[in-house]
């Protein structure tokens, strides 16, 4: 036995001329460990920071986003008592209307006429068409005011002629306004159906906060 032979060693780890037993350390495996678990954690929240991502870039947070509108929408809902403002167009009674034939067919002028003045309207001139629109009107007929008429007379004598065609002239002056009868007209609309019309344009229905928000 070597002198360097430590007491109580032999064999392999006898020590022979300069050779001498090599001491390795233990590995830590508690510390390995501990990067393990880390690092499966680390990976853990960077998949689900990815799926975030792609979640929010495909559109899924466009769910929520339309699951909110629609509790916004169901609690706001609340229908509007505020009609339009054509509950306040004229009566017919207020309206006075010149009653004028295109057409070759004689007596539909008077006719008609006295067929408005039982329906309520007032009756102003009553004859042929002018120039300007004798034998000129292809549809069943125009009615014709000034500008104010748009949304006040004219509405309410069309209830009497549904497919009559509406113009205005702004330098037309008075408030009366003309139907000019033309070359499709054959009567005026049947009077029930003009009543329901009439009075669907004096009283509309009331509109719902719901439906202007896009509900």
């Amino acid at each position: 036995m070597s002198m360097l032979t430590p007491q109580g060693m032999g064999g392999q780890y006898r020590i022979k001329g300069n050779k001498y037993p090599r001491m390795r350390r233990r590995r830590r495996r508690g510390r390995l460990v501990v990067i393990a678990v880390a690092s499966v954690a680390v990976l853990g929240m960077i998949g689900w920071g990815t799926l975030q991502l792609i979640d929010l870039f495909t559109g899924g947070g466009g769910k929520a986003s339309a699951a909110g509108t629609k509790a916004d929408c169901g609690a706001g809902a609340t229908p509007s008592a505020t009609p339009t403002a054509r509950a306040a167009l004229p009566k017919p009674d207020k309206i006075t209307v010149n009653v004028f034939n295109a057409t070759t067919r004689s007596g539909l002028a008077k006719q008609t006429a006295d067929e408005l003045k039982k329906r309520g309207f007032k009756i102003g001139d009553v004859g042929n068409a002018t120039k300007q629109f004798d034998k000129k009107v292809k549809g069943t007929g125009l009615l014709l005011g000034p500008g104010a008429a748009l949304d006040t007379s004219l509405p309410v004598l069309a209830t009497q002629l549904s497919t009559a065609e509406l113009r205005t002239d702004a330098a037309r002056k008075g408030a009366a306004v003309d139907l000019i009868i033309g070359d499709k007209f054959k009567e005026l609309t049947k009077k029930p159906d003009a009543d329901k019309a009439l009075t669907a344009l004096a009283s509309p229905e009331p509109t719902s906060s719901s439906s202007q928000n896009g509900c």
